[in-house]
C-alpha cells in the first residue's frame, strides 16, 4: 500500500489544478481603504507604498513602524488610531516585495536594500534631521538593527534614531524557529512554487526569504549594534511564539541585552502581538516611550 501522503498527493493534484487557474482574491474592503488613505514614492525605480497620518496636536515625536514577513503595513492598523494621539506623525511603508509595493522579479531582496527603502523614505518626507522612533516587528525587526548599526556608525543618509522597540523577530539566529512554510518557500521547487500560487504570494521569490541567511551572515553587525547601543531600547514578546520560543528566546534576550526594558504579553499571545492583544501592546508601548 502506498504511503498516505502519496494517495492524499494523487487525489489533490486535479483540484489543485483547477485552483491553480483561479484568479487571485481582490483585496477586502478595509484593506482597500487602507490603500486608499496611503500613496506612493519612488526608490531606484520602485514603487513604494507608505501610510503618513498627522496625529496628535502639541507632539513633535514622530514614529516609523517596520513590518514583518510575510505581510504588510496593514499589520499596524489595529494600533493606528491610538498611535496618533500620541504622535505627531505616524508613518508606515511596505517594503520592497510586500503589501502594495512593487514585487520587481526577478530580484535578489535584502535587508540591506529594504534598509535603504526606509532612509529613502525618510528623505522623501524630508525628515532627515529629525529624530525618529522605530516600532517594529518580525522581518522589521532585522530592518531596524540594520538601521541602528547605520546610525551608531554615522553612516551616510542614516536616520537618527530617537528609540528602538522590537517585538517577536528572529533578533538571534540561534533561537530562531522559521515556520515550515518559510522553509518551503526558501528551498525552491516544485512545491514552493505551488505554495506561492495556492496562497497568492506570488512575490515570494526565493530572493525574498534570503533573509534567513542574511541573519546568520550578519549576525554580529546585527547584534553587535543593539549591544552597543545608547538608544533606548524595548522589546514587547508574545510568549506563545512558536517563531522565538519562550523561555529560551526571552532568556538569550535578557542575557545579551540586560539593558533593554522588556514587557512580556499574556501567555496565550503569539507571534502577531500587535493583532493578537492590540490594546497590550498599544499600552505596553506607550509606557516605553513616555518612560524616557
Amino acid at each position: 500500500m502506498k504511503e498516505w501522503w502519496v494517495q492524499v498527493g494523487l487525489l489533490g493534484l486535479p483540484l489543485l489544478a483547477v485552483y491553480l487557474q483561479v484568479p487571485p482574491p481582490q483585496p477586502s474592503p478595509p484593506l482597500r481603504s487602507w490603500r486608499a488613505s496611503g500613496t506612493f514614492f519612488t526608490y531606484k525605480h520602485h514603487n513604494i507604498f507608505y501610510r503618513d497620518s498627522a496625529g496628535a496636536v502639541g507632539s513633535s515625536d514622530i514614529v516609523i513602524l517596520l513590518h514583518g514577513f510575510p505581510t504588510s503595513s496593514y499589520d499596524w492598523n489595529k494600533i493606528w488610531e491610538g498611535l496618533t494621539q500620541r504622535f505627531h506623525r505616524v508613518i508606515a511603508l511596505d517594503f520592497l516585495g510586500f503589501g502594495f509595493s512593487d514585487k520587481p522579479r526577478p530580484h535578489r531582496y535584502s535587508i540591506l536594500e529594504q534598509a535603504g527603502v526606509v532612509e529613502g523614505l525618510v528623505r522623501h518626507l524630508g525628515l532627515r534631521r529629525h529624530r525618529i522612533n522605530l516600532l517594529a516587528h518580525d522581518y522589521g525587526d532585522t530592518v531596524a538593527q540594520e538601521l541602528l548599526h547605520r546610525y551608531e556608525h554615522n553612516k551616510t543618509g542614516s536616520i537618527l534614531i530617537n528609540s528602538l522597540c522590537l517585538s517577536n523577530g528572529g533578533i538571534f539566529p540561534e533561537t530562531h524557529h522559521p515556520r515550515f512554510i518559510q522553509k518551503l518557500l526558501k528551498e525552491g521547487g516544485l512545491l514552493s512554487h505551488l505554495a506561492m500560487r495556492m496562497m497568492n504570494f506570488f512575490f515570494f521569490s526565493m530572493g525574498v526569504l534570503q533573509y534567513l541567511d542574511q541573519r546568520k551572515q550578519h549576525r554580529d553587525r546585527w547584534v553587535g549594534a543593539l549591544m552597543s547601543t545608547s538608544v533606548p531600547l524595548h522589546l514587547i514578546y508574545g510568549p506563545l511564539d512558536p517563531v522565538n520560543p519562550h523561555p529560551e528566546f526571552l532568556q538569550l534576550y535578557k542575557k545579551v541585552l540586560p539593558t533593554s526594558t522588556v514587557s512580556v504579553l499574556d501567555d496565550h499571545i503569539s507571534h502577531y502581538p500587535q493583532l493578537e492583544d492590540p490594546m497590550g501592546f498599544l499600552n505596553s508601548y506607550l509606557n516605553f516611550i513616555n518612560s524616557f
